[in-house]
């Protein structure tokens, strides 16, 4: 065998036990957020500190930039935070324990965070707010399907990205989500407790991407057929169109019209 091959025994070694990564507009306040993750036990030694400097020029969106983080991170967790948070309540050791909860009971996990959304009308979180209030909803921890921005911890091996057709700075937790339930993973929300000192403020552009999402995700996921080199497949979210539309008499049909309209006019 040649010398040049390898072969691929085990996913190796993280270089880092956790790669901490911020999109930066105001450098004194992103210092500020560090030096909380250090008394928090995220040490230079075991913890590498990367970001993207916007604050003179934008040089990145959140989708362009943090996708750069997702690719060169070294470490085996990726935090993706705000400038604006601060590890002022619960630590590293607090983290570690709700990382290894989820490993045991959730090994499904590929995101976890400290707000989201159940469902249309429940939310969970464990957040104190820029007032200095907790807010703390449901029993944690809770699958969600949408994780809130200012803090979410992703395991590296998941090999997640954002998509690569939205931009800003908006709803990237909610697509990081969404792309990890389609190869099948799950999101949760912890019980680790920090601040954040925004009450969030969306503007115009906030309502811009919110529209650019729903078209992207009703294209990715609306009903379609699909012809592989071998079979014939319908994908869709109705559970009935499904059954339906795959079966033999659907396919048949559909063949049938085809090719009643490739037949040459007289």
């Amino acid at each position: 065998m040649h010398p040049f091959i390898k072969e691929i025994e085990s996913i190796p070694s993280s270089a880092f036990r956790f790669s901490i990564c911020t999109m930066v507009t105001d450098k004194a306040e992103y210092e500020e957020m560090v030096d909380s993750f250090l008394k928090a036990g995220f040490d230079q030694a075991s913890c590498e500190y990367l970001y993207i400097d916007n604050s003179i020029e934008n040089k990145y969106d959140a989708y362009e930039g943090l996708n750069r983080f997702l690719s060169i991170a070294a470490g085996k967790y990726i935090i993706l935070c705000h400038q604006d948070i601060l590890l002022n309540h619960d630590n590293r050791s607090k983290l570690e324990q709700c990382i290894e909860d989820a490993n045991q009971k959730f090994p499904d996990w590929a995101l976890l965070g400290n707000a989201g959304g159940i469902s249309i009308k429940r939310n969970a979180s464990k957040i104190v707010s820029a007032d200095g209030k907790i807010h703390q909803e449901e029993k944690l921890p809770a699958e969600v399907k949408s994780l809130d921005e200012n803090f979410i911890l992703i395991k590296k091996a998941a090999n997640l990205g954002l998509s690569h057709d939205l931009n800003g700075y908006h709803l990237y937790g909610t697509d990081l989500c969404l792309i990890a339930g389609v190869i099948g993973y799950k999101a949760y929300v912890i019980d680790f407790l920090l601040t954040h000192k925004s009450f969030g403020n969306p503007g115009k552009d906030f309502y811009s991407l919110k529209n650019a999402f729903i078209r992207k995700y009703k294209g990715a996921f609306g009903g379609k057929f699909i012809r592989t080199t071998i079979t014939k497949v319908f994908i869709g979210g109705s559970s009935f169109k499904s059954i339906i539309y795959n079966s033999k008499t659907v396919f048949k049909l559909i063949s049938l019209y085809h090719k009643i309209l490739s037949k040459p006019s007289r």
